[in-house]
């Protein structure tokens, strides 16, 4: 096989596509140390700075303590401890549902919602942006998936009004656009899903902990925490720990329970990550502050790239996309970036459609002023050739 994958990888470089990892010595703070050299970060989703806070820290310490590093088995099994349903009401009183189950992925939690709920007979209305999960999720469930163009109601409505057969139908949607950082049209979704009678789940993974009050994500920001039948989530972004999660009413949380593969046989998610998931969650709700800055520090970046000539999408949420177009050109401008002890990847096609190659730049609620200043002068440099 190996002269094969050799055959297969050359032909990914030669279309400027190759991925490789990169290894952190340190967390991820602001500025982090990588091969020795020290960088600032602005390519994290640990938006609120919680991954390192040290209370996570010493809560995550505290179940080790208590319970061991793993669960031993898959929650039906020996792997449900009295944190992780602790956690699935917490989650439920952040969300404002009737119950919550936790995933040991965001992954997991779209894929068994998706793959379990939707059947043959069924029609799913996909956003073309949605995220990989989602679409993995799409193809396991075996139902008839219909991608609409993003973001597009009137694509929407038109393929919602040509679709037939008795089965459910189910619009799917990122609640923030990971590539992008816009926010979906929610409240133009929910009113074709009653006009249609459709239902509606929303990958909240990027709105979880910054948009809404007390940051309980895209519904919560529209007014519309009611209308929507399954919210997934990760405890890997703002909240600061691993995991996942759906919050749903109580029937529908039994539902999963008895029917998504990938809770049925998943490990449970281990005790260090629940309790530092437990405690993201109590700092979200009482230092609103932590989600101020975030939104803050992104409408300012946003702002002095765009008054600079750059074509960037995004500011409302902290992710921002700097468009490049061609993927060699996002890749030298990020190598340049590093040179300069900026961590921005490029990301290319089949993350993001051909010719939109990017830096997708991210930033953190502990990001400084120098910091963000600093990121948006080597960006202007580099343009125009200085370094």
């Amino acid at each position: 096989m190996d002269h094969w994958f050799h055959q297969e990888l050359q032909l990914i470089e030669e279309k400027g596509l190759k991925r490789k990892l990169r290894a952190f010595s340190t967390g991820n703070e602001s500025e982090v140390i990588m091969d020795g050299k020290k960088f600032l970060l602005f390519s994290s989703n640990n938006y609120l700075g919680l991954a390192t806070d040290i209370r996570l820290r010493k809560k995550a310490a505290e179940g080790i303590s208590k319970y061991g590093t793993g669960t031993g088995g898959s929650r039906l099994i020996t792997g449900n401890f009295v944190i992780h349903e602790q956690l699935e009401c917490e989650i439920a009183n952040l969300k404002e549902t009737e119950a919550a189950i936790v995933f040991s992925s965001g992954y997991l939690a779209n894929i068994g919602v998706i793959s379990s709920v939707m059947k043959k007979r069924d029609i799913i209305f996909s956003d073309a942006w949605n995220h990989a999960s989602i679409i993995d999720g799409c193809r396991l469930s075996q139902a008839n998936t219909i991608v609409y163009e993003h973001a597009d109601m009137v694509d929407l409505e038109r393929k919602l009004s040509q679709s037939s057969g008795d089965g459910k139908k189910l619009i799917v949607t990122d609640g923030v656009f990971s590539m992008d950082g816009d926010i979906a049209p929610l409240p133009e979704i929910v009113a074709l899903a009653k006009k249609y009678s459709a239902y509606i789940m929303v990958d909240d993974a990027h709105a979880t902990g910054v948009l809404g009050s007390d940051g309980r994500g895209t519904a919560d920001y529209f007014g519309l925490k009611d209308e929507i039948d399954f919210t997934v989530g990760t405890l890997s972004k703002a909240i600061g720990a691993e995991g996942g999660f759906v919050a749903t009413s109580s029937i529908g949380k039994n539902y999963l329970l008895n029917n998504a593969r990938s809770f049925i046989f998943q490990t449970g998610l281990s005790p260090s990550a629940i309790e530092a998931a437990r405690e993201g969650i109590s700092i979200i709700q009482n230092e609103p502050e932590r989600r101020d800055q975030l939104l803050k520090n992104a409408q300012y970046l946003h702002l002095e790239l765009e008054k600079s000539g750059f074509i960037v999408w995004g500011g409302d949420t902290p992710i921002i996309s700097l468009l490049i177009g061609d993927s060699h050109e996002a890749i030298q401008f990020s190598e340049k970036l590093m040179d300069e002890g900026i961590f921005i990847p490029a990301i290319r096609p089949p993350t993001v459609p051909k010719g939109s190659s990017r830096l997708r730049i991210t930033v953190m609620a502990t990001h400084t002023m120098e910091q963000l200043n600093t990121v948006i002068n080597k960006i202007k440099k580099i343009e125009i050739g200085v370094v």
